[in-house]
């Protein structure tokens, strides 16, 4: 039997927010101990909220979606800061922080491309 598959599992900037959530995943389990329910849950929760509110508005209208794009960009910015405290901790070293910061100014220009289209449309 074939896995269904839903629409906005073809989005490219759903795919990219899933690879995000598997580095941040990946670097959160190196933090110490200590870390377990402050910064690394609140970092995995940031990198997972951006796909979820991407999937979560892409089934309404426009400006619902638009909505939720917006919740996906702040969520960006949280795990911007969430880098920059790793990083600060010395949690990260700096070309990891450098390599999350790249990768979240590409999610947040294709979020910020993506509501300027559905805007216009």
């Amino acid at each position: 039997m074939e896995t269904p598959k839903f629409n906005f599992e073809d989005l490219k900037i759903y795919q990219k927010s899933l690879d995000f959530i598997d580095d941040v995943y990946d670097i959160t389990e190196t933090f110490p101990k200590v870390e377990t329910y402050r910064l690394t849950s609140q970092y995995v929760r940031a990198a997972n909220s951006i796909a979820l509110n991407i999937s979560e508005g892409s089934g309404g209208s426009d400006a619902s979606f638009n909505r939720y794009l917006q919740i996906a960009i702040d969520s960006v910015r949280e795990c911007v800061t969430c880098s920059t405290i790793a990083f600060r901790r010395n949690y990260i070293d700096n070309d990891i922080n450098l390599q999350f910061r790249i990768k979240l100014a590409e999610l947040s220009k294709m979020i910020t491309a993506l509501q300027k289209y559905l805007k216009n449309k």
